[in-house]
């Protein structure tokens, strides 16, 4: 059932990126962010009066327009103080210059880091006191004090003052949040396509691996639960450090087309490396360049995405963006589950470095869409 729920979810964000993109195209990111919280808002007082499977369900399809981080009660808290990541991506991406974008978005991850230590710690702790339901309705009344603070800080207007006539002459036209051809017209963009492209298929042995991680490693090394919560502590600290510090001192000296091909090379050996664990002190050294490439090459992908873009379509590419994580996230637990039944552990490492491999040939080979 939980399973069903988690692929209701995914869908539904699936549907919701490109269109909650436009809609911030469209409208500006204050209002994109202002909606995504009031759909936190409605997803957590649903589900903090549940009763029933069936309302259960409807608690997720607020999640079209949410895009937060989902999971289970003691993540509730989580979800709102991660912020709506997409939204919040909007404006980040509109006051910031080129240059810059890929170590703002990177700071932007280490607010989600303090998301992941803070939110599953509050969160559970009222659940341990009171209920699950309590701690929905708590992340309920934090989503509507949110809103307020989103509407007193971020002015109404975040785009550069050069670019707000050509956002005024989209409003103007026809053309709606639900124009499915405005939004698919980016993907005729070569170097859109390509980083969409990058995204899944370095993406898909990341979603496997993380799907199966806990599971995985409780199996292999025999991590105790309160280990494995080390464990996962430990790779927070190593994506808020690439996130907060690495990622804008690399990026001074290496353009976006170095980076991402630095990072794919990098990913292709680690995952090579992954298929030789055989204890977890090897594991842990093996994480470092693994997540600390992982975070790099989906930053400067994200930032990159944007800049490719008409000024007047930067929220949709975001928009994009997610919708191809969350494609990732539907299928990869699947993947996850076959690939460790059927060929054990090394299978997860394999796979990283045929993908990763495969694509850092296709960027020699000049697929690359343009990009430098």
């Amino acid at each position: 059932m939980f399973g069903y729920l988690e692929t209701v979810f995914s869908i539904s964000m699936l549907i919701g990126g490109p269109l909650f993109g436009r809609f911030g195209d469209l409208f500006g990111a204050r209002a994109a962010l202002t909606v995504a919280l009031f759909s936190s808002f409605l997803t957590y007082a649903i589900l903090a009066v549940s009763t029933s499977v069936p309302m259960l369900f409807l608690s997720r399809l607020p999640g079209v327009l949410m895009h937060v981080m989902h999971g289970q009660a003691q993540w509730y808290i989580l979800c709102v103080l991660l912020g709506c990541i997409t939204g919040a991506q909007m404006v980040v991406t509109d006051v910031s210059g080129s240059a810059e974008r890929a170590d703002v978005l990177g700071k932007l991850g280490v607010a989600y880091g303090v998301g992941m230590v803070t939110g599953p710690t509050v969160g559970g702790l009222i659940t341990r006191l009171s209920s699950e339901q309590h701690a929905a309705l708590a992340a309920a009344v934090i989503s509507l004090a949110t809103i307020v603070l989103v509407l007193v800080t971020i002015p109404s207007t975040t785009k550069d003052p050069g670019r707000v006539a050509k956002v005024e002459d989209v409003k103007n036209k026809a053309d709606n949040v639900f124009d499915y051809r405005a939004i698919l017209a980016l993907l005729r963009i070569p170097m859109v396509r390509y980083i969409i492209i990058l995204k899944m298929v370095v993406g898909i042995p990341v979603g496997v691996f993380h799907s199966m991680f806990t599971m995985v490693n409780i199996d292999k090394f025999g991590l105790t639960a309160e280990t494995n919560g080390h464990l996962l502590s430990y790779v927070g600290i190593i994506t808020m450090i690439m996130q907060g510090f690495g990622v804008g001192y690399i990026s001074k000296w290496f353009g976006d087309g170095v980076l991402l091909r630095l990072s794919t090379a990098s990913l292709a050996i680690s995952y090579l490396l992954l298929a030789l664990v055989d204890d977890l002190k090897f594991l842990l050294l093996i994480l470092i360049p693994m997540i600390a490439s992982g975070s790099l090459l989906n930053l400067v992908a994200s930032s990159t995405i944007t800049k490719c873009v008409p000024d007047t379509a930067t929220g949709t590419s975001l928009g994009l963006s997610m919708a191809t994580h969350s494609l990732i996230r539907s299928m990869t637990p699947t993947i996850g589950g076959y690939l460790y039944s059927l060929f054990g552990y090394p299978s997860f490492g394999l796979l990283g470095f045929v993908m990763n491999g495969g694509m850092m040939l296709a960027i020699l080979l000049g697929c690359t869409g343009g990009i430098e």
